[in-house]
């Protein structure tokens, strides 16, 4: 394979983008109060925290709770993927939209460690920091219209002894209930196909994967975006039998769909996949699963 391109321009424009929403509103959010900067409209969190097969699922409240996230995220994303992250805090991965973000936990109920994790972007606090992170990788215009009602999923892990399915299904109903109290409709995220994936330890998986999924489950033309800094697929073996990483296989499941060609993130040593899901477009088992609808 030939050498992967090196970043040449700055792909995060954090602070430049005040003309992609309006401006906003002045309330009290549980984000907000981990940070200094001016606050936003609320979101609707639930009091208690779910249980269900031995762990259980709830919001972070503290910042005790957000660095227990930021554990298991520099455990999995720097210990097994390889990630190359600048941190203020040594052993956490840490970046700018944490202080923003609203953080969700699943616990092991006996040990109480935190055991799967995302962190979620509002409108509101997306706005205050300029940008979601998936600006920073893809250029967004053609979601305009979706902002408003449009969180952002992220720096979503499990821990390598709980990735059975438990874990994660948890995660996606506390998301579910999320955007349902909220009056949310619309979730985006990069989702990571790692460089070493099913024993291919260069980009020819991450092309066959993208590959498979373009020609199935691509979004409208209205909705499709470009990397900022492209996986150059052209150049890579894109004929691979490969299967997805099972977030995205979940994903799909749910109904999402690939916004564009993958981009390349050389910290994280991973394609990242732009993807969209809406709450109108779940199958009807999965609405009833999540929403009892």
């Amino acid at each position: 394979m030939k050498e992967l391109p090196n970043p040449t321009f700055p792909l995060s424009q954090i602070g430049l983008r005040a003309a992609l929403w309006p401006a906003p509103a002045t309330a009290t959010s549980t984000a907000a109060a981990r940070t200094s900067v001016p606050q936003a409209p609320a979101v609707i969190l639930p009091q208690a925290i779910e249980s269900k097969q031995g762990i259980t699922v709830g919001w972070a409240r503290h910042l005790d709770d957000v660095r227990a996230a930021q554990r298991l995220r520099y455990d999995v994303f720097v210990g097994e993927m390889g990630a190359r992250v600048s941190s203020p805090v040594a052993g956490h991965d840490i970046d700018l939209f944490d202080d923003f973000c609203e953080h969700l936990l699943v616990r092991d109920e006996l040990t109480q460690q935190v055991i799967g994790t995302y962190r979620v972007l509002t409108p509101a606090q997306a706005r205050r920091v300029g940008s979601t992170y998936s600006d920073t990788e893809f250029d967004l215009t053609r979601l305009r219209d979706l902002r408003e009602r449009m969180v952002e999923l992220g720096r979503s892990c499990v821990h390598p002894d709980h990735r059975q399915g438990g874990v994660i299904l948890a995660l996606w109903g506390a998301l579910a209930g999320f955007m349902h109290r909220n009056k949310l409709d619309t979730m985006i995220g990069c989702a990571s196909i790692p460089m070493s994936h099913n024993g291919v330890t260069n980009g020819d998986a991450a092309a066959s994967i993208w590959r498979q999924v373009s020609a199935k489950h691509m979004a409208p033309i209205q909705y499709q975006v470009q990397p900022r800094l492209p996986l150059p697929v052209e150049r890579l073996d894109s004929t691979l039998d490969v299967e997805p990483p099972a977030l995205i296989k979940g994903y799909l499941r749910l109904g999402a769909k690939v916004l564009g060609a993958p981009a390349w993130d050389p910290d994280f040593n991973a394609a990242d996949l732009p993807m969209l899901m809406r709450i109108d477009d779940l199958p009807a088992r999965y609405r009833k699963h999540f929403l009892g609808a």
